[in-house]
C-alpha cells in the first residue's frame, strides 16, 4: 500500500515539491512518467510472490502504479495522512470513500450543502442498496447530535460549503461521529489542504477533487482519498482493486506537476479573493458577499478555529435576481464563465442553473441559493485588471 515514508519534517512547500519522490535508475530531476498497464516478472516464482503479497512490488496499474504512487505519497505528507489512494475523478472519491464502508441496513448522515453529484450519490444512490439517509443542515449540532444513531456509519460534510461558503465545525461533529464509531469523511477541497487540515480537527476520512486547485489549471480529471493505514488497507482497497476507479498515470504526473506551485498559487489566489471581497462589498449593486475571512461572515470565529486563510473562493448576490446576474457574467470579459473552480484563471458561475440545478426549489430555498447569487473562483490574474472587469460588469448590470 501506499504511505508516507518521506522526511516528515519538510515544511508544506517543500513537501509539495520533493515529496514521495522515487527515481529511476537514470536519476531524472522531473519525475517519471510511467505509462504501462502491467509489470515484467523476473521468475514464475517472482510473479507468484508478488500476486501473494509476499513482494510489495507492482502488479497491474488498476491498483498501483510508480507515478500514481508519488502523487498520493506527496498528498500524504501535505496532509499528514498514514495512506492515500487516487482516483481518476473527485466523485470517484467521493463515491468509493462512501460505498467501501456501508451496507444494506447501515445509516449514513450528511450535511445538506453539497455540491449537487454529491446529494445524488447520498439521496438518490445509497439509498438503492438499503442505506438509511439522514440529511441535516451542517451548520446546526443539534440535528447532526439527533441524527446520529446506533447503526450511523459515515458522516459526510463539505465546509466550506458549494457554493454559499457555510462553516461546519469539524471537530465537534467528529466528536459526535466517534460516540457510535462512525467515520467523518470531509470534502476539504474548497478550503484546500493549505489553508484547512480536517485530519488534525478529528476527521476520519479526506476526499478531494484534484481536478480543482491541485491540478489548479484546467487540464486534467483527479481525486484522491486520504486516511489511516486501516481504513485504506483494510476497507478501502478490495474496493478500489475491483470497482477500478484508479488514476491514469498521466494524470497522476499532471497533478504531481500541480502540487510543486500548489501552495504559491493558492496564496496568491486567497489575497486576490480577500481584496475581491471588500471591493464587492462597498458596491450598491451587490445585495451581499459571503467570504469567510471577512468579519461580517456569519461563522468567522469559526473560519479563524479552523480555518488558516479565507480561501479563493467568494460568493455574492446580484441585486436584480437572475436576469441581473446573467446580465454580470454576460459582461465580464475577463473573468470566465465556467463551473469549475480552483483554475489559475478566474471563473464565474450562476450556481441555480448550474452546479445545483438539480436541487428542487425548496432545497435551493433552504440552502440560500437564490437566482442573484454567483460564485466566483478567483485566480492569479493582476488584482487591478480583476476588480476592473468587476466594475464595468457592474456598471451594465444597471445600465
Amino acid at each position: 500500500m501506499t504511505k508516507s515514508n518521506t522526511d516528515t519534517n519538510w515544511r508544506a512547500a517543500t513537501k509539495l515539491i520533493h515529496g514521495g519522490t522515487s527515481r529511476s535508475q537514470f536519476g531524472e530531476t522531473s519525475e517519471a512518467l510511467y505509462l504501462t498497464q502491467s509489470y515484467v516478472y523476473d521468475s514464475a516464482e517472482a510473479a507468484e510472490a508478488r500476486f501473494n503479497g509476499d513482494d510489495d512490488g507492482y502488479v497491474y496499474s488498476r491498483y498501483a502504479n510508480p507515478t500514481v504512487s508519488i502523487f498520493e505519497k506527496r498528498m500524504c505528507l501535505l496532509e499528514g495522512a498514514q495512506a492515500a489512494k487516487a482516483t481518476a475523478t473527485g466523485m470517484a472519491a467521493v463515491t468509493a470513500a462512501i460505498a467501501c464502508q456501508v451496507k444494506a441496513g447501515d445509516h449514513i448522515v450528511a450535511a445538506r450543502a453539497l455540491f449537487g453529484s454529491c446529494r445524488w450519490v447520498i439521496e438518490t444512490l445509497m439509498p438503492r442498496f438499503g442505506i438509511d439517509i439522514t440529511v441535516v443542515d451542517g451548520t446546526r449540532l443539534d440535528e447532526w447530535e439527533k441524527a446520529i444513531r446506533s447503526n450511523t456509519k459515515v458522516c459526510f460534510l463539505e465546509t466550506p460549503t458549494n457554493p454559499t461558503l457555510e462553516l461546519i465545525d469539524i471537530k465537534k461533529v467528529s466528536e459526535l461521529a466517534h460516540q457510535v464509531g462512525a467515520r467523518l469523511i470531509i470534502d476539504n477541497v474548497f478550503a484546500t489542504p493549505i489553508w484547512q487540515s480536517p485530519l488534525e480537527l478529528g476527521a476520519d476520512i479526506i476526499v478531494y477533487s484534484s481536478t480543482k486547485h491541485i491540478d489548479g489549471q484546467g487540464r486534467c480529471l483527479g481525486g484522491v482519498v486520504l486516511a489511516d493505514d486501516e481504513f485504506i488497507n483494510d476497507v478501502f482497497y478490495d474496493y478500489f482493486r475491483h470497482t477500478g476507479p484508479s488514476l491514469s498515470p498521466f494524470n497522476a504526473w499532471t497533478m504531481i506537476k500541480g502540487l510543486e506551485t500548489l501552495d504559491l498559487r493558492v496564496r496568491q489566489q486567497t489575497r486576490n479573493a480577500e481584496q475581491i471581497a471588500d471591493y464587492l462589498a462597498d458596491q450598491r449593486q451587490i445585495e451581499r458577499v459571503i467570504y469567510p475571512g471577512r468579519s461580517d461572515h456569519p461563522q468567522y470565529q469559526l473560519a479563524r478555529q479552523q480555518m488558516k486563510g479565507g480561501s479563493t473562493m467568494v460568493a455574492f448576490q446580484v441585486k436584480g435576481g437572475k436576469a441581473s446576474a446573467f446580465k454580470f457574467e454576460n459582461a465580464l470579459e475577463t473573468i470566465l464563465l465556467s463551473n469549475n473552480l480552483g483554475d489559475a484563471k478566474s471563473l464565474v458561475t450562476h450556481p441555480a442553473t448550474t452546479t445545483h440545478k438539480n436541487l428542487i426549489e425548496e432545497d435551493r430555498k433552504a440552502l440560500n441559493i437564490n437566482d442573484g447569487l454567483l460564485r466566483l473562483s478567483v485566480g492569479l490574474e493582476d488584482i487591478d485588471d480583476l476588480i476592473d472587469d468587476l466594475a464595468r460588469a457592474l456598471t451594465k448590470t444597471t445600465a
